[in-house]
């Protein structure tokens, strides 16, 4: 039998009840490496006249296409996301008023979480956060509204700053858990090509790497590296075949 392109792979979280099977996401390759020891007996001779196998590392990676906050969460990180999000807003178009209050009240004020940097729309050149009495080229920043100097007046600016959205999207916070926290997931992992099926259970799972890379011209693609162990009755995984050979 033969076997043609990525497949799909599926994990579902086995140190929580009831959890929700999550896919990985438009996997673009997915490796599984079976690493044996093997110990050599020598005598007088150059080569070994016996082996031994011992011990055996189980390892897989995942390269994904579609990013998914949810396999992210549960599958790496161990945590359930919830409801809202921290956007940003990049390069928001403003203008110092010519009187004074010379006061901006960008377009998301009302959430306001971080500030991004402000910077002449003409120039690119920055302006200095201050914390009070703003002179030209420094701003102060209270409650989401930017206060800047007269002498800034009717300028041209760009600004950068993070905001809460609390009805869209999902998000999930990492926080510092005691050593030896570790998720674990079972892993399916489905591929078919002209009615021939490869099919492969991983029972127990952890993952060890999450990489999330960005790269000009190019789509993210996050890799997921998990290891592989024996589930409470003793089993690794399973494979199967459409085709007995």
């Amino acid at each position: 039998m033969y076997s043609f392109g990525s497949g799909v792979l599926i994990g579902t979280r086995t140190d929580i009840i009831n959890a929700t099977p999550v896919n990985f996401g438009l996997v673009q390759e997915v490796t599984i490496d079976e690493t044996a020891s093997v110990k050599e007996l020598y005598g007088q001779f150059q080569h070994p006249i016996a082996l031994a196998r011992g011990t055996i590392k189980t390892t897989g990676k995942a390269k994904v296409a579609r990013i998914s906050g949810l396999a992210f969460a549960n599958l790496f990180y161990g945590v359930t996301p919830v409801a809202g999000q921290l956007a940003t807003s990049f390069a928001e178009v403003a203008g110092v008023p010519n009187a004074a209050p010379y006061t901006v009240t960008p377009a998301n004020a009302v959430t306001f979480a971080d500030d991004g940097g402000v910077i002449y729309a003409a120039t690119g050149l920055p302006l200095i956060k201050v914390a009070t009495t703003p002179t030209l080229g420094q701003y102060t920043l209270a409650a989401g509204v930017y206060t800047f100097n007269a002498g800034d007046a009717g300028k041209a600016l760009l600004l950068t700053y993070t905001y809460a959205i609390a009805a869209a999207g999902q998000k999930f916070a990492v926080t510092n858990q005691l050593a030896g926290t570790t998720p674990t997931f079972a892993a399916q992992f489905f591929t078919t090509f002209q009615g021939q099926n490869v099919s492969l259970k991983l029972n127990a799972c952890t993952s060890s790497k999450l990489s999330f890379q960005t790269k000009m011209e190019d789509f993210v693609l996050p890799e997921f590296d998990f290891s592989c162990f024996a589930d409470p009755t003793g089993t690794v995984m399973t494979w199967s075949f459409t085709e007995a050979s």
